[in-house]
């Protein structure tokens, strides 16, 4: 848990820098970083996708874990946390709305939930800290998580810093649950599962940052179990992955 709570003091130190010192700076800067953080953001899960061995388990992950999200209506319990939040610690200029009709506060919360939660270094990192002790891979996480909370923070205001509870209930609870997980997990479920989640960061960057067209990426995150399961399905009908 130890990588896990550094990343969470990463993500509420960059964030509340963000707020008191990112109004600094002119809104084209801000803009500019935030789209930074939308093409870097496209890269990464780019370079995510290809460490799949077959697409087509991606595919099926996103449809399936998409349909499974909508069903769940996960987005829309998300954006009602993100409300719920919003009204008991919101404050002026936080209910603004972009240009999709969102708060920025629960797109603020929502984006950076995603990008803490989702990918390799959250997964594997959980897990070799759970498992080893070893948090180096969480530390660099953290370190990356610092200055997107500050840039996030800085344009999308207060709702960034609630992302740090979703960090420590989601990646520590991994860690806490390493064990199980780790015996269940083989190399080709976790090469999916990052594929996966590299399609997802890039609806988040064309959604969320880039802003060219609104996705409801929290429901694609079942998409995650679900390609590792398709694994385990095609290797014990005997077909390969």
């Amino acid at each position: 848990m130890a990588g896990t709570i550094i990343n969470v003091i990463t993500v509420i130190i960059g964030s509340s820098l963000g707020l008191g010192f990112g109004r600094l700076f002119p809104q084209r800067a801000r803009d500019t970083i935030v789209a930074g953080l939308g093409l870097f953001t496209t890269a990464i899960g780019l370079k995510m996708f290809f460490e799949t061995q077959n697409e087509l388990i991606v595919l099926g992950g996103l449809l399936l874990g998409g349909l499974l999200g909508e069903y769940l209506k996960i987005e829309s319990r998300l954006s009602g946390l993100g409300e719920r939040l919003e009204k008991r610690f919101g404050g002026e200029g936080e209910g603004d709305e972009d240009a999709d009709g969102r708060s920025t506060f629960v797109r603020g919360f929502l984006t950076a939930s995603l990008v803490f939660c989702v990918g390799p270094m959250t997964i594997l990192g959980a897990l070799q800290d759970g498992l080893t002790g070893d948090y180096k891979l969480l530390a660099i996480k953290s370190v990356l998580d610092g200055f997107a909370s500050f840039a996030f923070a800085s344009t999308l205001g207060l709702g960034v810093i609630f992302a740090a509870p979703v960090v420590l209930l989601y990646q520590g609870g991994i860690s806490l649950l390493a064990a199980q997980i780790k015996v269940l997990l083989t190399e080709a479920m976790i090469a999916e599962m990052t594929a996966t989640g590299g399609v997802i960061l890039v609806g988040l960057a064309i959604s969320s940052l880039l802003e060219i067209k609104p996705i409801r990426v929290a429901n694609f995150l079942p998409g995650l179990v679900v390609s590792p399961v398709i694994v385990a399905l095609v290797r014990l009908v005997g077909g390969g992955s």
